[in-house]
């Protein structure tokens, strides 16, 4: 390898892209183009670096074949970079075993943390964790230290263990300081506001309002009756009962939950339950079969009394009862909450990522952007969505510098 590769990498691994360019912008050859192709990712033009390292892999060819796995493992973070889940983890893994059976253990160690940032993102957390679970990053660089710290923390931060969260994002700052990679670290700053930003409301007493999720994970512990509305469950000390499939019973439980300690209309848990508009003896019926039904699935943390107005929950302990409801509810909140993230998604990968039809992606997508809630660029397969920029300052970029005769 000669002197400019050897240089044009220790530019990257330094997090210059530019100084890395003007070493290899005008060379052909394999190597050039993965440089190339590393840099122009590092430089956000994600599409180029695809094709620049595809080109590379090529030419790099079967004999080649630790170079040519290191361009696989660089096209499957530019993938998951820009948010296409539908690239092969197949060809991750075969890289991974390539690099294994050749000893370049930086290299796997890198490619694991891909293989567990890809099923964080798209909700598998056991299969995450026990990628991690013999995972030993103290002798990996800084750059891929604080990588695998993140995935540690988004872990940690889907699991609601907060302190084992705060814990590992304090580990990557670290790391990224020593690699003094400013993306990085713009990551990690990115990813400890996420921990202190509103996580949930709880309504309760009478009361609405929004809470850490440090304070979710208290209160989950704690001996409250908590009516879940983020899961639809009923959690109480360690205990739960799923609602998921009952959405009549689960939303008597809410409003009986909201009142507490006061009981609830029957016309009120009509409208809310049935969305009844008028009342017959018919929908009092059903009213009065649902509350037996209700009554039995709590049966283990609490009764539903019938009342001269209505009917109210009550504890079989003494203790609060609240709801836990997420920040915002309104429409397609699971596709909002993935688009929040600020990267521009496919139908495809988000269909991926929540567990659902691409069908059915496709047609919120459709009713979000009627409404301005969402946009879109390019067409077809290359069509990408993203939520809208807050108004905010322009960036520097576009402010006007000094004129000439200043």
């Amino acid at each position: 390898m000669d002197s400019m590769i050897t240089a044009a990498g220790r530019a990257l691994a330094a997090g210059d892209p530019i100084g890395a360019l003007k070493r290899v912008a005008l060379r052909d050859d394999p190597f050039a183009l993965a440089l190339r192709g590393i840099a122009m990712a590092q430089l956000g033009e994600l599409a180029r670096a695809k094709s620049l390292l595809r080109e590379a892999a090529r030419d790099f060819g079967p004999e080649q074949a630790v170079p040519r796995a290191r361009c696989i493992i660089a096209e499957a973070e530019i993938a998951l970079a820009s948010r296409d889940l539908s690239w092969p983890p197949k060809a991750l893994l075969a890289a991974r075993r390539t690099l294994e059976a050749h000893g370049d253990h930086v290299n796997v160690a890198h490619a694991r943390t891909l293989h567990s940032r890809r099923l964080l993102l798209i909700g598998r957390l056991d299969e995450a964790e026990q990628s991690l679970a013999d995972f030993d990053a103290t002798p990996l660089p800084p750059a891929l230290r604080a990588a695998h710290e993140l995935v540690v923390a988004g872990i940690a931060m889907r699991r609601l263990r907060t302190k084992t969260a705060r814990g590992a994002l304090a580990r990557a700052e670290k790391a990224a300081r020593q690699a003094d990679i400013t993306a990085l670290m713009t990551a990690v700053q990115r990813a400890a506001r996420t921990l202190d930003t509103p996580a949930a409301r709880m309504i309760a007493g009478g009361k609405d309002r929004l809470i850490s999720l440090a304070e979710v994970e208290a209160l989950l512990a704690s001996e409250m009756l908590v009516i879940d509305a983020c899961r639809h469950l009923v959690r109480q000390a360690g205990r739960h009962i799923s609602l998921a499939t009952r959405p009549v019973l689960f939303a008597l439980a809410r409003a009986l939950g909201e009142a507490w300690p006061n009981d609830v209309s029957r016309s009120r848990l009509l409208a809310l339950a049935f969305k009844a508009k008028h009342t017959d003896e018919s929908h009092r019926a059903r009213l009065r079969v649902d509350i037996g039904r209700l009554r039995t699935e709590l049966q283990d943390m609490a009764d539903v009394r019938a009342t001269t107005k209505g009917f109210a929950l009550v504890p079989h302990q003494p203790c609060e009862v609240g709801v836990l409801a997420p920040p915002f509810e309104e429409g397609h909140g699971s596709l909002l909450a993935m688009l929040s993230d600020g990267e521009a998604w496919s139908s495809s990968s988000l269909a991926i990522a929540l567990g659902t039809s691409p069908r059915t992606v496709q047609r919120a997508l459709g009713e979000l952007a009627r409404t301005g809630r969402v946009q879109s660029f390019g067409r077809g397969r290359a069509q990408r969505w993203l939520t809208p920029a807050p108004p905010g300052f322009p960036t520097i970029l576009l402010l006007p510098g000094p004129l000439p005769s200043d």
